[in-house]
């Protein structure tokens, strides 16, 4: 596979001065027509299939099992969404069972089915970052879209096969899409100039808002129509097309695309030269252990995942359970909150490249503040929920300005790692990723156990445990974060002095 430094000798001549004249600017900026931006179109399309496998189970749970519908607080919604919730929820129940089996889960069960995605998920970040810089992502992350993708559509099987079987099948989904979600990003230290590094970053990120928005728009209206093994048999099937779309057209560094044009092969080769910071896998270990800036970045994907796999994983039973909404309405209601996200992440990130091209703030300082906004607003807005469920408007309202201000979150904490270490980018992608699935295998596992201890307070127990995992995650980025390329991360003349840090 290309390195950057082989690019580098290809283009000739270029790189020497590691400058762009405005000429090679002009003719290689050519916006949302580059392919560059093709590229980071067809990841969005390949995380919009991963986010649905990942999200499918918590659409269909209610469908799936008997005793869904948890005992109402006493004081629970007076306010209904504008149709006969409860008869359409008693009339959804009865076409469940005409249409596919239910089963008996108790909300303990329930909380490890959804966990179990991620509880195999820690162990590969790191295998498919080494796999990713020595094989390239291409084939490798296309062969795992492809696998995932089959084993979506033996979900309805297993899950008919046992319980144990529905959770190893997931444990192994959960352990190919983090090969996925990690390999992907070896592309972009070869495809991404920093100036542009936040929104292509975010435009691929926004695939998996968009795969969670649409599996809860229609996974609801699948169930009730047609059962709820449609939703693993249709969106298994969109991935497997996915895939072969992925085989087709990523290549893993500019200068093997067939398609791309001189000048913006020119421009991405010497943008990225100017970072002084090529690709790598040999990472001197005990300086990355002692650097308090990664670790910050770490301990923050862990206390946001939790969170988010919370919201993601118990929305739909919350709005069905508590809100009293039929599965098809839950399941819309659920989306509503993801609009928002589509709406804000692309601009977040061309807002976060806009201040830093032209100055007006620091790097640190606009990671740090998207960062520091997209945790606090979005935790004043998620401990509301419970004092507000009495109110179905006021519960969604929340719901979706929760959404729009973690979408800055992705500006932020979540792409510095390629601020400190692009050269390890790929490394940093798996570390982080292993942060971010120990929280989602513990966190709704945590939220069954309160939940079932207690239909009421303990969803305020659950709200309120989140919101403080998050911010303190957020403190600890604030004070140890960092937004400069490390010194253990840049490249150096004499490989024995990086392997001995």
């Amino acid at each position: 596979m290309s390195t950057m430094v082989e690019a580098e000798a290809t283009v000739g001549g270029i790189v020497n001065d590691g400058t762009l004249n405005t000429a090679q600017v002009q003719t290689s900026k050519k916006g949302f027509c580059s392919v560059r931006h093709g590229l980071a179109l067809i990841v969005h399309l390949c995380n919009f299939s991963i986010s649905t496998q990942q999200m499918n189970m918590s659409i269909a749970m209610p469908a799936m099992v008997s005793n869904t519908a948890l005992p109402s607080p006493a004081n629970a919604s007076t306010e209904r969404p504008p149709t006969d919730s409860q008869h359409n929820w008693n009339e959804t129940l009865s076409e469940f069972k005409a249409m596919a089996a239910m089963y008996n889960w108790s909300p303990e069960i329930q909380g490890i089915i959804l966990s179990s995605v991620n509880y195999g998920s820690f162990l590969a970040p790191i295998p498919s970052s080494y796999l990713a810089e020595m094989f390239g992502t291409k084939y490798l992350s296309g062969a795992g879209m492809f696998i995932t993708s089959v084993l979506t559509l033996f979900t309805p099987l297993a899950a008919d096969t046992g319980v144990i079987f529905l959770i190893a099948l997931r444990i192994i989904q959960g352990i190919i899409q983090v090969m996925l979600l990690t390999g992907q990003y070896s592309i972009w230290p070869r495809w991404a100039p920093p100036l542009e590094r936040s929104h292509l970053i975010a435009i691929a990120a926004s695939g998996s808002v968009l795969g969670s928005f649409i599996i809860l728009l229609v996974g609801g209206q699948l169930c009730q129509t047609v059962g709820w093994p449609y939703v693993f048999y249709i969106f298994g099937g969109i991935g497997c097309v996915c895939s072969f779309l992925w085989f087709a057209l990523i290549y893993d560094d500019p200068m093997n695309h067939p398609f791309i044009s001189t000048s913006e092969k020119e421009y991405i080769v010497c943008s990225l030269a100017q970072e002084d910071s090529p690709p790598g896998w040999t990472p001197p270990i005990k300086a990355m252990i002692k650097s308090l800036p990664l670790w910050s970045i770490l301990i923050f994907h862990f206390s946001d995942s939790w969170l988010y796999f919370v919201m993601m994983s118990y929305l739909p039973t919350y709005i069905s359970s508590v809100l009293q909404a039929n599965i098809r309405d839950s399941g819309m209601l659920s989306a509503l909150p993801l609009v928002s996200i589509c709406i804000c992440i692309v601009p977040g990130g061309l807002l976060a490249d806009f201040l830093l091209s032209r100055k007006i703030l620091r790097l640190n300082t606009i990671r740090k503040l998207f960062t520091a906004i997209g945790v606090l607003l979005p935790c004043v807005f998620f401990t509301s929920l419970f004092w507000v469920r009495s109110s179905f408007s006021a519960t969604v309202a929340l719901l979706i300005l929760f959404a729009a201000a973690k979408s800055l979150t992705q500006s932020g904490a979540f792409v510095n790692f390629m601020d400190i270490a692009p050269r390890y980018s790929v490394l940093l992608r798996g570390l982080s990723q292993i942060f971010c699935y120990i929280a989602g295998a513990i966190s709704p596992t945590v939220s069954g156990f309160f939940i079932s201890q207690d239909s009421e307070f303990g969803w305020r127990n659950v709200f309120l445990l989140s919101a403080a995992v998050n911010i303190a995650g957020l403190v600890f980025y604030l004070i140890f974060g960092r937004a400069e390329v490390q010194d253990w991360a840049k490249s150096r003349q004499s490989p024995t002095s990086e392997q001995t840090e």
